[in-house]
């Protein structure tokens, strides 16, 4: 059979109103997306909740807007809390168990994306969410379990502090993350006392920058971070 001229060609396509098909990477976030709501959704579950922490925490930088999600979605934050609050009778005396503490830990990483995000941030601190994180900068024990648990916490701190925002240093001058921060500098691990150093670093910078004088004693732990 002869082709038809190109003038006589039959357009398969619709010429107008028909939808076009999705990009490939267009139809890669939707999936990913709905895997995202699918998993916040299952957090309330307590039969599911495990698993949903453990992957959003996994793939929580590859989940656009998941902070927004996971504070808005109804019974999410409340099923974190739990999470935490949990845990909270094996802290003293130390009993705490590492599949324990590996769950928190994934119920904290949700939270950083939280604190992190700009559009959740002050909403997070308003509801005076990082109290419910002391309890575990408070603890002395020095195994895995433990440790593991207080640089999460320190993770979420971290996250507030990392942008200058009067609002988050007003809070945190009012509770007694300083001297948390300054206990963790002289019993943490390395890696916890770095993250309590920048912590301490960041609050007195901050309020420097914005003309709060901060007094030092000399000689002390104060001090010795500068």
């Amino acid at each position: 059979m002869a082709n038809l001229p190109p003038s006589l060609s039959v357009n398969l396509n619709p010429p107008f109103g028909g939808p076009s098909p999705p990009s490939p990477s267009s139809a890669g976030k939707e999936r990913r997306m709905a895997s995202a709501e699918q998993l916040v959704l299952d957090l309330c579950d307590p039969d599911l909740r495990e698993n949903a922490l453990l992957d959003l925490s996994k793939k929580r930088e590859i989940f656009q807007d998941l902070a927004p999600l996971l504070w808005n979605s109804y019974g999410t934050i409340a099923a974190l809390l739990q999470e935490i609050v949990s845990i909270y009778p094996a802290l003293s005396p130390p009993a705490l168990s590492p599949p324990a503490s590996n769950r928190v830990c994934n119920a904290l990483a949700l939270l950083q994306c939280v604190a992190s995000h700009p559009d959740t941030r002050i909403l997070f601190l308003n509801a005076h969410i990082p109290l419910y994180l002391y309890p575990f900068l408070n603890t002395t024990s020095k195994s895995k379990q433990f440790e593991y648990l207080r640089l999460t916490s320190l993770g979420v701190i971290g996250a507030l502090v990392k942008v200058d925002d009067t609002e988050v240093i007003s809070f945190l001058l009012q509770t007694e993350i300083i001297p948390l921060c300054l206990r963790t500098m002289e019993m943490g691990s390395e890696l916890s006392k770095t993250v309590a150093t920048f912590i301490v670093q960041k609050y007195y910078w901050t309020m420097l920058d914005f003309g709060i004088f901060v007094p030092l004693q000399s000689g002390s732990l104060h001090w010795a971070v500068f």
